[in-house]
């Protein structure tokens, strides 16, 4: 069976540089190898959905700017579908420029993210929610993404968050969330630990909670009983965007299986795309 999911937040242009360190003021590098996708963490996620094999949307601001036609391009080969929220804009999209280092999987990202180009809740499409059976919000565009957890909660469709770090306006969304799948960085107002995250997160009702700790097993509280999902030992190559994978494959299986297993799987798949290059390759040869 086909599930459909909408994913809200960002949308990027990512320029990947594999190199053997990241570099020192003054210093020019030449990168051993380089990619170029559209990123963002929804975006990533809704690729990895896609690819999962089912129907992916992602809703953020695109424009109509020279540039997002290669974004365009990226996503059309993997099947998501786009719904602007503002198709008329025409300055550049926000590019993400990363450099992964060669001996570690680790990377650096200077990036400019959704706050240059925020979209009103107006400028939501009248049936986005039609046929979806998930929606994953990154709080990169919060207040369409409030909108939208809202009107999932309405229509009874589950609602992940993606909690890579704690933004302005996620108090608002959390009480529609079912599933906040957080990493280390996640720290809500006046939380300074992963107990308190946890005691935060469940406070608003959120029944499902994970926080992810990279290559350390993942933390969890379902129904409020405390857990730990061991993730595959590998040897990365590059950990940009393992977080977003993690979450596309986490709204695929939880469509079809339980909280836990939901996770475990995920943590599989990410681990997987850990041993390539980017963003896709992991796609790509496992497609040939």
């Amino acid at each position: 069976m086909t599930n459909h999911a909408l994913f809200v937040g960002l949308i990027t242009l990512d320029l990947i540089y594999l190199a053997e360190s990241a570099p020192q003021n003054n210093q020019k590098l030449v990168a051993s190898d380089y990619t170029v996708a559209a990123g963002g963490p929804a975006t990533n996620a809704s690729v990895t959905f896609s690819y999962l094999g089912n129907q992916a949307t992602v809703l953020g601001v695109l424009g109509s700017h020279p540039m997002t036609e290669l974004i365009r391009g990226d996503l059309t080969i993997y099947s998501v579908a786009i719904a602007d929220l503002d198709p008329t804009i025409n300055t550049a999209p926000p590019v993400s420029s990363i450099i992964v280092t060669q001996s570690t999987g680790e990377r650096a990202v200077i990036s400019i993210n959704a706050v240059k180009t925020p979209a009103s809740s107006s400028s939501i499409p009248a049936d986005i929610l039609h046929n979806i059976d998930i929606v994953l919000i990154d709080g990169h565009q919060m207040q369409v993404g409030y909108a939208i957890a809202k009107m999932a909660k309405a229509h009874h469709i589950p609602v992940v968050i993606d909690g890579g770090s704690w933004k302005s306006g996620f108090e608002q969304v959390l009480p529609f969330v079912n599933y906040a799948v957080c990493s280390a960085n996640f720290y809500p107002p006046n939380c300074h630990s992963e107990a308190e995250v946890f005691a935060y997160l469940r406070a608003w009702g959120i029944p499902h909670i994970a926080i992810t700790h990279g290559e350390k097993p993942i933390a969890y509280s379902s129904h409020g009983k405390l857990g730990s999902i061991a993730v595959p030992s590998i040897q990365p190559v590059d950990t940009l965007g393992a977080g977003d994978i993690f979450h596309g494959a986490f709204c695929n299986y939880i469509v079809q299986a339980s909280f836990t297993d939901a996770l475990d799987q995920a943590a599989k798949v990410a681990g997987e795309a850990c041993k390539f290059f980017g963003t896709r390759r992991w796609m790509d040869l496992r497609r040939q």
